[in-house]
């Protein structure tokens, strides 16, 4: 291991280094469990709860991941942070809206357990999420959840298209780790926006520290089916964490070791979301989101990231700073999850840009699984005359869409016309 990761740097420096960290990573939770809270229609002490029950996660899980505990294999001893996946938080919300937050809860526990159980298989079950299957699904999850959000901008569309313009604003003008907060800069921006037009903030009351609540909506519920999006993703995952790993290694000086260190990070991401499940968020997963801070300060030190881990803690526990975030209101949410899900939707796109859609099969394997997965999302009585464990499986185009990409890209590619090779040639089966 390079020593530049295992530096532990003086005091002086730690902590302002640690901020920056913090600094790029916190817009994903507090945004994700905003939106969360304004589609369930929390209340503010909960959402507040579930704020908290979100920062503490994340921070529990940047320290599992920088310091690691190797006797049980957990955590790559890297400089990550763990975060709530814009995907995963898309997906419980789908599930959420559906079958209750109680189930969605119980299919984050499933996909964790899932997730536990599944590692050892690794190496093969990796090769069943190439960029075809991943892109379709990423555009899949960023197009049913804009259709969800877009109520909560219609609510109050001036508010929305306001918040919309604020964020653009600082995506364009804003550089470094500052751009990276745009979004929570904008919810900043669109509550200014609203208290200026009179909009009446409602912002719970009680004292400077709590502990997060646990079970938010009751006991959780067990439903295989309805968790199947979130397992898809939790198999998913593993690409993504081998992507990220090689990446982070690199940026460290450290050389990639993705057969060690992918199922070290997995068995992190499950451990830290069974508390998730405890504590009604999402899924959450290691992000490489931090790793421009590395490069911009040359600083490689897996304590840095483990000390950003202690302020999430601390962030997470002070109750007047998550009550305040919790009175942001819908509209500006809604506005901001707009921008969200629209940018996991181009992150689909991107992944699918790197598959050759000259060679037919491909192209066709993803026309077909989108329209597999679009169809219950723009009509969504489309299987209203199935059996429920058919309408469950089949009525989620997130879930339909996946499981479609994988087996019709395993067959095509199986039993499909191969591609040939030459100089430039296009393939035999390319598509005029």
């Amino acid at each position: 291991m390079s020593a530049a990761v295992d530096e532990l740097p003086p005091a002086r420096r730690l902590v302002p280094l640690a901020c920056q960290h913090v600094l790029a990573g916190v817009a994903a939770p507090v945004s994700s469990v905003i939106l969360i809270a304004t589609t369930l229609r929390l209340s503010a002490d909960r959402t507040a709860s579930l704020l908290s029950a979100t920062l503490v996660l994340c921070g529990v899980g940047a320290l599992l991941q920088s310091l690691g505990v190797r006797v049980l294999r957990v955590g790559a001893r890297l400089p990550f942070l763990m975060l709530p996946g814009g995907a995963a938080v898309a997906i419980f919300l789908q599930i959420a809206q559906e079958y209750g937050p109680a189930t969605a809860s119980g299919s984050v526990l499933v996909a964790a357990a899932f997730l536990l159980c599944v590692l050892p298989f690794y190496g093969r079950l990796v090769r069943l999420f190439p960029p075809l299957v991943m892109g379709t699904t990423v555009v899949l999850i960023g197009i049913n959840m804009i259709k969800v959000t877009a109520p909560m901008v219609a609510a109050g569309p001036g508010l929305g298209f306001a918040t919309l313009g604020v964020i653009g604003l600082f995506f364009l003008v804003l550089r470094g780790v500052w751009r990276q907060m745009a979004v929570l800069l904008g919810l900043v921006g669109g509550t200014l926006v609203a208290v200026l037009t009179g909009t009446e903030l409602h912002v719970a009351h009680g004292g400077t520290f709590a502990l997060p609540e646990p079970f938010p909506y009751g006991t959780p519920h067990i439903d295989l089916l309805a968790a199947v999006p979130l397992l898809v993703f939790a198999l998913a995952s593993l690409a993504e964490a081998t992507g990220q790993t090689v990446l982070n290694s690199e940026a460290v000086g450290r050389t990639p070791d993705p057969g060690r260190d992918v199922p070290r990070i997995a068995r992190a991401d499950a451990l830290v979301s069974l508390g998730s499940g405890v504590f009604g968020t999402s899924l959450m997963v290691t992000s490489a989101e931090n790793i421009g801070i590395v490069q911009l300060t040359r600083v490689r030190s897996r304590f840095v990231t483990a000390a950003a881990g202690v302020l999430l803690v601390v962030c997470g526990l002070l109750t007047p700073l998550t009550r305040v975030l919790a009175a942001v209101p819908g509209p500006v949410v809604g506005a901001a999850g707009l921008v969200i899900y629209a940018v996991i939707a181009v992150m689909g796109f991107g992944m699918l840009s790197r598959t050759d859609l000259a060679h037919g099969t491909d192209s066709v394997v993803i026309a077909l699984a989108l329209v597999v997965g679009m169809l219950p999302i723009v009509e969504p009585g489309m299987y209203a005359g199935l059996p429920s464990w058919a309408r469950t499986l089949f009525g989620s185009g997130v879930a339909a869409g996946a499981i479609a990409a994988v087996v019709l890209c395993a067959v095509f590619r199986a039993l499909g016309p191969r591609v040939t090779g030459g100089s430039g040639a296009p393939p035999s089966d390319a598509t005029p």
